[in-house]
């Protein structure tokens, strides 16, 4: 498996996360996930990997969480995970996925007990 970093250009996290998965040498694949956001399995996974429930992944203070209502407790697990890929600046970034296993780079130093 390729190293993945799910990444914002406009995020100093991103950024700095980006430079680390470099100086270190690692070969990756970035995917600008405003501009291609994942199919819904694949944040599914990536929930699954990171251990986490959709809204811990969610960037609540984005005005889409808030135009949609998405601090609504009844909202299932699936609509949630739906809305982030209809709203990908939801997604909390960057996320890096390596052979062993997926962090979230905040800080970006997370990264590296994956790499």
């Amino acid at each position: 498996m390729s190293t993945i970093i799910y990444h914002n250009p406009r995020c100093t996290k991103s950024r700095l996360t980006l430079g680390i998965l470099e100086e270190k040498g690692v070969n990756f694949e970035i995917i600008k996930y405003l501009d291609t956001p994942p199919s819904f399995d694949e944040l599914k996974a990536l929930l699954t990997d990171l251990n986490l429930e959709p809204r811990a992944l969610m960037r609540t203070f984005e005005v889409p969480y808030k135009d949609n209502h998405l601090d609504d407790e009844s909202l299932s697990e699936d609509a949630l995970i739906q809305a982030m890929i209809e709203n990908p600046i939801l997604i909390e970034r960057p996320i890096v996925r390596t052979a062993n296993g997926v962090a979230i780079g905040r800080p970006p130093e997370n990264i590296l007990t994956i790499i």
